[in-house]
């Protein structure tokens, strides 16, 4: 009954040791591919598969880090000779590794393939336009806005008699907003909650935008002129006339 229990057991600790070494040549050379093709495809991760004779390989990647080496051979199960979970069994180690210089040669022709692609590509461009005049615009249209809303502001400033508030109207059925703190405007928004910010601290708005909202600004004063006579109060009425070019 217990006949063989005493028998020595040969340990696989050469064997994993041995795998161990191969894998890590494998995940060196091969990881020599995966920053090759990050550096001629671009982008932060991608995958590109080799045809041999005997099969298929993908080369998988992450900025440039070999992610897996997997080698599908034909007809048979697939293995995956570099990964992040657990090595290779030896057998099927050994069937990728006999076709693993044809991948080699297979990822070689590709880029031999690539070369000369960029040839007839002539690097002289045309010369960049200066946006400078049309900033300057934007700007000086900017600042004449700016002026009249801080009147306003100003104005709401001494009427509400806090230190924070927000005046709001409709122009042609669009939504105008304009919140001011202590006298001075923290934004002008136009469109709601998700509208365009004409006037804000963190920046002058596209002059696009002040192209298509720009003529809006006179009857948003003009709103603002008439809420303040409907209070019939002795606050002075804003003109945008004093910020006209």
């Amino acid at each position: 009954m217990t006949e063989g229990l005493d028998a020595d057991i040969d340990t696989t600790d050469y064997l994993t040791a041995e795998r161990a070494r191969l894998l890590d040549r494998i995940h060196e050379h091969a990881g020599g591919i995966a920053r090759e093709l990050a550096r001629l495809e671009g982008g932060d991760y991608g995958r590109r598969a080799f045809r041999t004779d005997r099969g298929e390989w993908t080369v998988k990647y992450e900025a440039g880090v070999l992610e897996f080496l997997l080698f599908d051979p034909n007809g048979g199960e697939k293995t995956y000779v570099i990964s992040t979970k657990q090595p290779p069994e030896p057998a099927a180690l050994a069937e990728a590794m006999s076709d693993y210089a044809a991948f080699v040669e297979a990822y070689n022709a590709f880029v031999d393939s690539q070369a000369g692609m960029l040839d007839d590509i002539d690097p002289t461009f045309p010369a960049v336009r200066s946006a400078e005049r049309v900033v300057v615009e934007r700007d000086r249209i900017v600042e004449a806005i700016t002026a009249v809303c801080t009147e306003i502001a100003q104005q709401c400033y001494r009427y509400e008699g806090t230190n924070y508030g927000l005046f709001s109207t409709t122009v042609d059925g669009t939504r105008w907003e304009l919140k001011w703190e202590e006298g001075a405007v923290s934004y002008l928004r136009v469109g709601g909650e998700n509208g365009v910010y004409l006037l804000s601290q963190y920046g002058q708005p596209a002059a696009q935008t002040v192209r298509r909202l720009a003529d809006d600004v006179p009857p948003f004063v003009t709103a603002f002129n008439a809420w303040i006579d409907d209070l019939d109060s002795t606050l002075t009425t804003v003109s945008f006339e004093s910020v006209e070019s």
